[in-house]
């Protein structure tokens, strides 16, 4: 059994467990649905505004929160290997590529849309840039934002002129494991390359961010950028809903026949939008962690968030699937909103259950392993 030391700092553990809800939250439609299906707006109007949420409040957020965070630990593993004595650039070259080894087996026996892939190419380019201050970090971030712009103007320049986007869709993910494996494997090149355009600027801006964080013991509620950040709250959050609003109204005309650039331009709002409203949600996790803490049963779930991450996708695999109940095309935008909240603390409950019998996560336990020799 397990015991919570009571010097971990719960807030990042609670950080994870809202990131793992939020990416749930935008990753069930698409166990769930045809490519085609997520890619334009239902007709049923309660499925419209599900799925508008979802873009709204959710989209581009959550992912960036975890990479906050995979930044984070990337200064806390540097400075856990300089009091060991141990060489960090050796345990965060076998940590990285035995990530990108669960995140190839993720995409073909899980989820095609895989991030685990895409956070280890990611951390080799951060790698070399770990040392800088955190203030050059900062800026490396904001000129990420922009080239995050120009990636997201690409893509809504991709959709304004392809057209009929279910063109030639096959819906084939409700069939047997085997057959998901060929469609998986069929659609990961397009998919990682929509991943690294849609998340890879982003993604990277919030691991220098991370790494900035640890420098300035952000997570210490007493920490100057703590104060700092809780003082623009209410700026973040009237511009980021400002900016994801504008993010959504493109998402829904550049669908229409009638959709212009102007459309495209408000797609590109997300690179910032995104962030501002995930640094709120941030300052809001940690006004909340200051003043509650999660059930230990949780908490584990977020110190394993690897394995919880993993698991709601074989969940959700088993509730879609031919091989499980076959749900697959058969629930809808709202149904589906409400039915991620379950798989999610599902995923958390399990994977809590699991750590507080066996000490670690089942990946945890193999990266551990593997990273440290």
């Amino acid at each position: 059994m397990v015991i919570l030391s009571s010097e971990r700092n719960a807030a990042v553990d609670l950080v994870r467990l809202v990131a793992l809800t939020g990416i749930c939250v935008v990753n069930l439609p698409f166990f769930a649905l045809p490519m085609e299906a997520t890619m334009v707006l239902p007709p049923a109007p309660a499925d419209r505004l599900a799925a508008m949420l979802v873009e709204f409040l959710f989209q581009a957020k959550f992912f960036l929160l975890f990479s906050f965070i995979f930044g984070w630990g990337m200064e806390v593993q540097s400075l856990s290997a300089e009091r060991a004595g141990a060489s960090f650039n050796r345990r965060f070259a076998r940590r990285l590529g035995l990530l990108a080894l669960f995140g190839v087996m993720h995409v073909v026996l899980v989820f095609v849309g895989d991030i685990l892939v895409l956070y280890a190419l990611l951390g080799l380019l951060a790698w070399p840039l770990r040392r800088c201050p955190p203030r050059r970090l900062l800026k490396m971030a904001g000129c990420l934002l922009g080239l995050s712009f120009g990636s997201a103007l690409l893509l809504g320049l991709i959709l304004l002129f392809a057209g009929d986007v279910g063109a030639g869709a096959t819906p084939n993910l409700g069939g047997g494991f085997v057959d998901t494996i060929t469609v998986r494997l069929r659609d990961w090149p397009s998919t990682f390359a929509f991943l690294a355009l849609f998340q890879g600027p982003s993604a990277l801006a919030a691991f220098l961010t991370g790494i900035a964080a640890a420098r300035v013991n952000f997570f210490d509620p007493d920490s100057d950028a703590r104060r700092r950040l809780h003082r623009v709250m209410p700026w973040l959050l009237l511009a980021g809903l400002a900016l994801n609003l504008a993010y959504v109204s493109g998402t829904t005309a550049v669908t229409q026949a009638d959709a212009g650039l102007l459309s495209v331009l408000c797609i590109g709002t997300i690179a910032f939008g995104g962030p501002m409203l995930a640094t709120f949600y941030l300052a809001a996790i940690l006004w909340l962690a200051d003043r509650w803490q999660p059930p230990t049963l949780l908490l584990l779930a977020g110190r394993n968030s690897l394995s919880c991450y993993v698991l709601q996708g074989v969940i959700a695999g088993a509730l879609f699937g031919g091989y499980g109940l076959g749900w697959y095309n058969s629930l809808g935008h709202a149904a589906l909103l409400g039915l991620s909240l379950p798989v999610a603390l599902s995923s958390m409950i399990l994977t809590g259950f699991y750590a507080q019998h066996f000490g670690r996560g089942p990946l945890e336990a193999l990266l551990r392993r593997f990273t440290y020799g």
